[in-house]
């Protein structure tokens, strides 16, 4: 049944009576609502259309009643008096509207008390509320307690506890972050002016130990974010923050320390170590390429395709370089890291900052040997390629083999020691430089430091070499290549290593 409340001629007695009893059975029904669940407002929209409210079946039935009388009193009052008047109507317009007035009133007491019963609710859910900064007593948070209070998540940090803790074993230690507590405690105190954050009065700022820890772990293992999330204690977006940060600090404070190119004194120590066991005069470092595998990038797809990983693993692979000279200790004294997987080696070398040295004469008198995927240059020893070797060229790759040795060694020991260089890493396509770059800094300081490297963890370092197509660049190195082979012959260090 449809009706138009505003449609009921009711006025003077007959109109206060009627009211009275609508009001009484209007009480009667709030108090049975307020006794409903906070819920009762949602339940409201829920039922079927063939199936009524119980607390909308009194009403209807209330208005139903109010209907009858109210057609028998409008009979009655015409056929005593006639039709009705303009005040009769002005008297029913005033009271209809004083009674809307009166209902709206009623059902917004009703909301705001079922609103205050719903953030009742809220509060007694399972979430930890930490007081984390102090503040002074009866302070902005108006309750004297001395702290605020914030929502935050219950982690446990167990685990890096544990690991911080004096009596944490050393071994375990080592496993756990490639390195000793002593080296630990010196990346920490060599970072602590840049990554050192304040309390604020809404938390308590992470101690500088768990950052470098969050980062290293990171590193070490390689583990995605949710699992670092779960050792540290940490949130997953604060993990990855972490990590980033830290990596641009040792970029930052710790590679012109522990990454550079050597001085003449040092030159000269690197140049002897070499020749003590290759033969071969003046040389400065050992140059490899090594790929990083990537997951595919959203754009340039095509240049960081590695066709060669691809055919080999038989599987797509995607990846970007990391170009390293090293010295006979397998420290690394030149970097260049980030130019897409599809580039051969030698491509990568004109890209990088030692090409532009060497070019500009800096490396005049010295020899940075590499492998047969770069070209013969002024400052670039290269073995012999082309078929039919003699048996003195031959004597002459085996040495450079054994030089070319200690780049794969560090390459090696580079990714055994840090993980996240064997997997495809969850970090962005332009923030990888700098973690990559992080992993040579820390890989330094473990080399300089004789920090032990567990077997288990070494790699073999497989790079495919494409000779190039210009491999002869240069008429007087190949005059000094032949000359340094002859040299090897007659001074008896021909032999096979």
């Amino acid at each position: 049944m449809s009706m138009d409340i505003s449609s009921f001629p009711l006025f003077n007695q007959q109109y206060s009576q009627l009211y009275s009893l609508f009001q009484e059975a209007l009480d009667d029904m709030g108090k049975n609502e307020n006794n409903t669940t906070i819920n009762s407002k949602r339940r409201r929209t829920r039922y079927d259309e063939d199936e009524e409210p119980t607390m909308k079946k009194p009403f209807k039935e209330i208005l139903t009643s109010l209907l009858i009388l109210d057609n028998e009193a409008k009979l009655d009052y015409e056929q005593a008096n006639g039709p009705l008047s303009v005040s009769d109507n002005r008297n029913k317009t005033e009271a209809m509207d004083q009674y809307a007035q009166d209902n709206n009133t009623h059902y917004s007491e009703f909301s705001q008390l079922d609103d205050i019963r719903t953030k009742r609710a809220r509060r007694s859910s399972p979430a930890v509320i930490s007081g984390v900064a102090g503040t002074e007593p009866g302070g902005a948070d108006g309750c004297g307690s001395g702290q605020r209070r914030l929502w935050v998540k219950d982690r446990s940090k167990a685990w890096w506890e544990r690991c911080n803790h004096p009596d944490f074993p050393e071994e375990e230690f080592r496993r756990a972050f490639r390195m000793s507590r002593a080296t630990f405690n010196m990346i920490c105190d060599e970072l602590d002016p840049i990554i050192n954050k304040k309390d604020t009065m809404l938390r308590a700022a992470i101690p500088v130990r768990q950052r470098v820890a969050v980062c290293i772990w990171r590193l070490a293992t390689g583990e995605p974010l949710r699992l670092v999330s779960k050792r540290f204690g940490l949130g997953i977006s604060t993990c990855h923050k972490l990590v980033l940060e830290v990596c641009s600090a040792i970029k930052t404070v710790l590679m012109p320390k522990f990454l550079q190119w050597p001085d003449e004194e040092k030159l000269e120590k690197i140049k002897e170590e070499f020749e003590s066991f290759s033969g071969i005069e003046n040389v400065c470092g050992s140059l490899y390429t090594t790929h990083i595998p990537i997951i595919a990038p959203k754009v340039k797809v095509a240049a960081y395709f590695n066709k060669r990983h691809t055919e080999r693993n038989h599987k797509t692979s995607y990846s970007i370089t990391v170009q390293g000279v090293v010295d006979p200790k397998g420290i690394f004294t030149d970097v260049c890291i980030g130019w897409p997987g599809s580039m051969p080696d030698d491509q990568v070398l004109e890209k990088s900052a030692l090409y532009q040295r060497g070019n500009k004469g800096l490396l005049r008198g010295v020899w940075v040997v590499g492998n047969s995927g770069y070209p013969l240059l002024d400052w670039v020893l290269v073995p012999y390629t082309h078929q039919n070797l003699t048996w003195t060229q031959h004597a002459f790759n085996e040495k450079m083999e054994g030089i070319q040795r200690v780049a794969k060694d560090a390459f090696g020991r580079l990714k055994g020691r840090w993980g996240c260089l064997q997997k495809r890493t969850e970090v962005k396509l332009e923030d990888l430089p700098v973690v990559l770059g992080a992993c040579c800094v820390l890989h330094n300081i473990c080399e300089m430091r004789s920090e032990d490297f567990e077997s288990e963890f070494r790699v073999e370092v497989f790079d495919d070499e494409i000779v190039p197509e210009r491999s002869l660049r240069s008429v007087t190195s190949a005059q000094a290549r032949d000359h340094i082979a002859h040299n090897l012959l007659h001074h008896g260090f021909a032999g096979f290593l």
